[in-house]
């Protein structure tokens, strides 16, 4: 029989109640599939941190869900940030998704606070210093804009691990070579530390080229042959995105991968048909 495979979600701060109340819906079906940790993102600047905090302190209070919370060093001093990792370890949070983080609309190009953490490194660090989290930060398959090169991005990686962060997670990608290669690549530089896959399951094609272009992911030719026609076919694409998302994962786990990181956009359909594909079973006491 084959070894179950890790999983964690990835959620995101609602806007207003209706969409509140949908990604508490959510929770409560991915729950019983029993992640290993659910990280909740957190805006750029820190715009969503009120609202992150609150559903981190609701998955402690009333879940059985590790859950994780976003950093990033944008538009904060480092007081300010250590004064929210201290909060977030008084409120029993143990793992952190580390970031630099992207420059706020209209600025050009990433400026650290005067104050405040330089990167995602310094960060680690920092937070290291403050308690003993469970620290992830970002990987980046096709390699960060901003990186001067695929060789450079990779040291970068190496040294956000090297300050003390446990695992990495990806940037989202859509053919299974992307990772494989990386994975290579990150060994042969000397990295030990698990790096783990990180799933977009496919809802809006041409919302996720637009975001694709801005981040370096390469949107395939084969995927735009897949979804064409299909922007007013809900019902279609939807079976569409879960069938490329579940081969994707699966191709990985022939090779050997054993974590997925699923970025679930609050929606639970998509991801419990990656994990139902991926062998991943809700737990009999969860579900009785």
């Amino acid at each position: 029989m084959d070894t179950e495979p890790t999983i964690s979600f990835e959620i995101f701060p609602p806007a207003g109640a209706a969409s509140e109340d949908a990604l508490w819906r959510t929770v409560s079906r991915l729950e019983p599939l029993n992640p290993a940790f659910v990280s909740v993102t957190y805006g750029a600047g820190g715009s969503t941190q009120e609202r992150s905090t609150a559903i981190l302190d609701r998955l402690v209070a009333d879940t059985s869900l590790d859950a994780a919370a976003h950093i990033t060093c944008v538009g904060r001093s480092r007081s300010e940030i250590d004064a929210i990792a201290e909060d977030w370890a008084g409120r029993g949070i143990r793992r952190i998704v580390a970031l630099r983080g992207d420059a706020p609309d209209g600025m050009e190009g990433f400026q650290p606070h005067p104050d405040g953490y330089r990167n995602a490194a310094d960060l680690v660090a920092g937070l290291r210093r403050i308690a003993d989290f469970e620290i992830a930060v970002g990987a980046y398959p096709e390699t960060h804009p901003d990186a001067a090169s695929p060789e450079a991005d990779l040291d970068n990686l190496k040294r956000k691990l090297d300050a003390g962060a446990s695992s990495a997670i990806t940037q989202f990608f859509f053919n299974a070579e992307t990772y494989l290669r990386f994975r290579d690549r990150a060994v042969a530089a000397g990295i030990t530390q698990s790096i783990i896959p990180g799933i977009l399951p496919v809802t809006n094609f041409a919302k996720v080229v637009t975001f694709s272009e801005r981040c370096g992911t390469t949107v395939p030719n084969w995927m735009h042959e897949l979804f064409e026609g299909l922007d007013e076919d809900v019902e279609t694409r939807r079976l569409v995105a879960a069938s490329t998302a579940c081969d994707l994962c699966n191709l990985l786990k022939a090779e050997g991968v054993s974590a997925f990181h699923i970025y679930t956009l609050n929606r639970a359909e998509l991801s419990m048909a990656i994990c139902r594909r991926l062998g991943v079973r809700p737990r009999m006491d969860a579900a009785a």
